[in-house]
């Protein structure tokens, strides 16, 4: 236990606490269980080393990582024993999905240990979601996903500026302290949705992201083997060429050779994983429920990282809009148009994009890439990555 205290103070020690992210400071930190899940490389590790190094004594607290080879042969909740018994008062653990039966042991710590706080983070967001049912009334689970365009800008280069709501980017009060936001916009879908990209080796580091998810986490959630995992990188290989795309599962299943009714089950785990995201329409009244209108990729990064000699500039615009927007917003297809949130209509292009398809409808948009401002139902598609 003496390492494991060892690693965490100086990784404590070693961390950066100048930008927080959007979701630091929606945690209710009082709680006593908290999850936090989202994709690899979002930077959910930072964010709680950062909440430890601002707020806790660290005497009292205890930063894991559950691929440690500590877990090989003790249990969370033995630790989670000596810990309590030794003053530890807050543990955080990370990579919690990496270890068999982990919700079971998190149950068993909550209702033992009735003064010590626990927050666990997990990329398999499949798995967390399941072992959540275990959880229920105990843990409070936030999702996490990378930069927002207003994040990139003060992490990447040092500029401020408040969030918007979407009411507000529809009554043109966005403001940024830079007169040409473009080149920078650019910048940003190409690499600037993963913090890590601040770094050298992006396109290397997120290859190795994307083949952990679909060779790791998703297979050792579902139980596939090793052939089954193999089409899942054929099936996003299949969407990144054609994305965004209405689901022909029929076709899918037969480019894959696999069972038409395992396509849609792919579909989900790859759009939990956070690799794609799957838009649809509001038959069901609440997102997730109604019917799969289109996929596209998750994000613009993984479209310049997959499809970078096919990448399709109307599949980028609009694969922005739907990921920027679901954070705070739920976003569904429309019947005239590109998207639907609270009743208003979007329809996303480049600067030269008219108003044919919404003329006739109400509350209806046009969001407009390579224009600087917004007037009248006209609003720049940048603007959106400012709501969180």
């Amino acid at each position: 236990m003496d390492k494991l205290f060892e690693y965490s103070n100086r990784l404590i020690k070693e961390t950066d606490t100048k930008f927080l992210r959007y979701v630091y400071d929606e945690i209710n930190w009082k709680s006593r269980m908290i999850g936090l899940i989202g994709p690899r490389g979002v930077g959910k590790t930072t964010l709680v080393l950062q909440y430890i190094k601002q707020n806790l004594n660290p005497a009292e607290t205890l930063y894991v990582t559950a691929e440690d080879f500590y877990f090989v042969d003790n249990r969370f909740v033995d630790l989670a024993d000596t810990f309590v018994k030794h003053g530890g008062k807050y543990l955080f653990i990370d990579e919690i999905h990496k270890y068999k039966d982990w919700s079971k042991e998190l149950k068993l710590i909550y209702d033992y240990h009735k003064d010590l706080n626990v927050v666990f983070t997990g990329s398999s967001v499949l798995d967390i979601k399941k072992g959540a049912s275990d959880l229920s009334r105990r843990a409070v689970i936030y999702n996490m996903q990378g930069l927002s365009f207003r994040e990139y800008l003060q992490l990447f280069h040092g500029i401020s500026a408040r969030t918007y709501s979407l009411e507000e980017i529809l009554q043109h009060k966005v403001e940024l302290p830079v007169q040409h936001p473009l080149p920078l916009f650019s910048d940003y879908l190409k690499t600037g949705y993963y913090p890590f990209a601040i770094e050298e080796d992006f396109g290397l580091r997120l290859g190795q992201i994307i083949n952990q998810t679909l060779e790791n986490d998703i297979p050792m959630y579902a139980d596939m083997n090793v052939a089954t995992g193999r089409k899942l990188k054929q099936l996003l290989a299949i969407i990144s060429k054609s994305a965004p795309f209405k689901p022909n599962m029929s076709k899918i299943a037969e480019m894959l050779s696999a069972s038409r009714n395992n396509i849609a089950d792919y579909c989900l785990y790859i759009e939990e994983a956070g690799m794609i995201a799957q838009l649809r329409d509001n038959t069901g009244g609440v997102r997730g429920l109604g019917k799969v209108d289109k996929i596209y990729l998750d994000n613009t990064n993984l479209i310049y990282n997959l499809a970078e000699d096919t990448s399709n500039i109307g599949n980028i615009r609009e694969t922005f809009f739907i990921n920027q927007m679901r954070v705070k917003y739920d976003v569904f297809a429309s019947p005239v148009a590109d998207f639907l949130i609270d009743n208003k209509i979007f329809e996303v292009g480049g600067k030269n994009k008219g108003q044919k398809q919404i003329k006739e409808v109400e509350n209806g948009y046009i969001v407009k890439d390579d224009i600087e401002s917004g007037y009248l139902n006209i609003v720049p598609l940048w603007q959106l990555g400012m709501t969180y």
